[in-house]
């Protein structure tokens, strides 16, 4: 049996995309299948979880010592394929390339680019920072034997530098059994995941001024300096704040409402207005059967367009997302049919099934190659 490892130093533990998507189909699919995360060791849905401890400190110290000891640890599985999922681990995939290991990097997003607009990087040294990353990712991807990304353009580039290069997006996993259409009589928005100024949640809550009926379900891990920037807006007393939230209980929230809210912000990550798959937030509020309010991305309104699931306006714009919020209010039964429309896109188009296929493809096509060497 082939032994599979997957390697994060920056994510939490049970990542969605790291553990419940991709292990959880390696495991599945007669892989003997390892993560090395923070945290404790233990089993899980076929997966050996090998935790290397709580950690703390900031982003220099994940970035140096917390990589070294995810690798470390990633050593002592002595697995047959390394599958790491953040940019610090790239001099750590190059050793184990070096050990005679087969190594796959998962870049989740445009991080070269997003050097550029890292705040936490002093101006001055953003681009000195930016051409140090790109000489050492495009080194190191050169010699690994797959890259796995979510996103076209992120594709693209890494496809010029290593041929072997899969897009993987990060559509969501279809449940045994689909949930019931959410209820159409509240005039809830909704929006669980990251708290934080690329989701535009100011300009959400700006918009609620105009709709005086209706209340902004928010849930996520809450950047606190953004939070309490949004907790000073008139309108946060129409807010419904609940925090983090598991992951197994977003699916009900989102069935209490009756929007789904996906307005992220145009940025390098997304390739400005071109836009990404990376993102699940509109997946998820699809497969809930929500229409979806969302950026006006080239990839996210063609099909949105194709399947009738929503609107698309300029994320920065409170006066479009209350007019789309309005228009959707006024047609219940449109809104009704998009948000089965949208449903019907995820189980037809965007769903993990199908993207599971191509990971599976993807080290059966490397392992074949080792067979034949």
């Amino acid at each position: 049996m082939t032994k599979v490892c997957h390697i994060t130093s920056a994510h939490g533990p049970e990542d969605v995309r790291i553990f419940h998507k991709e292990c959880v189909s390696l495991a599945r699919n007669g892989y003997e299948t390892y993560l090395v995360q923070r945290g404790e060791s233990y089993e899980k849905n076929g997966v050996h979880i090998v935790g290397f401890g709580e950690v703390t400190g900031g982003r220099l110290k994940r970035m140096t010592q917390i990589a070294r000891c995810a690798y470390q640890t990633a050593l002592s599985v002595d697995a047959d394929i390394y599958h790491f999922h953040d940019p610090e681990l790239l001099p750590y995939g190059l050793k184990l390339k070096k050990k005679g290991k087969k190594v796959f990097f998962d870049s989740h997003e445009n991080t070269l680019d997003s050097i550029l607009q890292k705040e936490w990087i002093p101006a001055p040294l953003r681009k000195m920072v930016y051409h140090w990353f790109k000489a050492q990712q495009e080194s190191v991807c050169r010699q690994l034997d797959a890259v796995i990304s979510v996103t076209p353009n992120i594709v693209e580039y890494f496809r010029s530098i290593n041929p072997r290069t899969v897009q993987v997006a990060n559509f969501p996993v279809l449940p045994a059994k689909m949930p019931p259409l959410p209820d159409r009589g509240s005039c809830t928005l909704v929006f669980a995941g990251g708290i934080s100024r690329q989701w535009n949640h100011h300009t959400i809550i700006k918009a609620l001024e105009k709709l005086p009926d209706c209340e902004y379900l928010l849930c996520g891990i809450p950047d606190d300096p953004y939070l309490q920037e949004l907790q000073a807006l008139p309108a946060w007393e129409r807010v419904r704040y609940l925090g983090r939230v598991p992951h197994g209980e977003v699916a009900g929230l989102l069935a209490q409402s009756a929007i789904g809210m996906a307005a992220v912000d145009y940025s390098r990550n997304s390739d400005w207005k071109n836009g990404t798959m990376g993102n699940t937030k509109i997946f998820e509020e699809m497969l809930a059967g929500l229409p979806v309010i969302c950026t006006d991305f080239v990839l996210w309104r063609e099909f949105v367009e194709r399947y009738h699931c929503g609107i698309c306006i300029d994320p920065r714009d409170a006066e479009a997302i209350a007019a789309a919020v309005s228009y959707l209010l006024d047609h219940p039964e449109e809104a009704r049919q998009m948000g089965e429309n949208g449903r019907r896109a995820v189980k037809e188009e965007f769903n993990w099934d199908v993207e599971e296929k191509k990971l599976l493809a993807l080290y059966k096509e490397v392992l074949v190659d080792e067979c034949k060497a």
